[in-house]
């Protein structure tokens, strides 16, 4: 009796270790199965000075070319993208074309062995932007006017002002007697009017 119990609990005590081992390792089964972003360069949210030529990512596991997305945006969404990606084991290594200063994102997409699609991005601020260039000599000068080009407008101008006057004449022709008369003769009417009325009292009463 005093055997048989030590070998029980000895048994338990193997049971319980293999759950426990495989309770531990069936989770970590699918989170190795994803990859995910280990590093870069620049680092996320670093500050440069001086713009890189590329930007390098750094993940967990090797990213697929076929599958693997990288995007490079700069101030005002402009692309910043130099070029096609390069890959080595798990680097990617993106070309550079910087633009004005300012803040730069960098997305990327990547899928894992198990098939699951990994995003993220990355932000870093460029401080000294590439300068402007100078507007070229045959950008910036102007056109000599043509000879022919005043004369026109001239003439155009002095046959638009006889046409446009026309119209005006037409729609004072149009508007008939002025008002004036109008009030005259409602005048007269009126006139008229009461002196008849006068007679017709005058009549009834003789």
């Amino acid at each position: 009796m005093g055997g048989r119990f030590p070998r029980m609990v000895r048994g338990w005590i193997a049971v319980l270790g293999v759950s426990l081992g495989v309770s531990l390792a069936l989770p970590a089964s699918p989170a190795a199965a994803h990859n995910s972003l280990s590093g870069s360069n620049p680092a996320n949210g670093a500050r440069v000075a001086k713009a890189p030529d590329r930007i390098e990512l750094r993940f967990l596991a090797k990213p697929n070319p076929g599958t693997t997305k990288i995007t490079v945006t700069g101030p005002d969404n402009v692309v910043a993208l130099g070029g096609e990606p390069t890959f080595s084991g798990t680097r990617v290594r993106i070309p550079f074309a910087p633009g004005a200063a300012g803040l730069y994102i960098v997305g990327y997409q990547v899928t894992s062995a198990d098939g699951h699609p990994i995003k993220g991005e990355l932000r870093f601020t460029l401080t000294t932007g590439t300068p402007a260039q100078p507007p070229s000599p045959s950008a910036t000068a102007s056109e000599p006017p043509s000879p022919s080009g005043a004369p026109p407008s001239s003439v155009g101008a002095a046959t638009h002002g006889p046409a446009s006057a026309t119209p005006v004449a037409d729609e004072s022709t149009r508007k008939g007697p002025p008002g004036w008369l109008w009030a005259l003769g409602g005048g007269l009417l009126l006139l008229l009017a009461a002196v008849a009325a006068v007679f017709a009292v005058r009549r009834r009463r003789s």
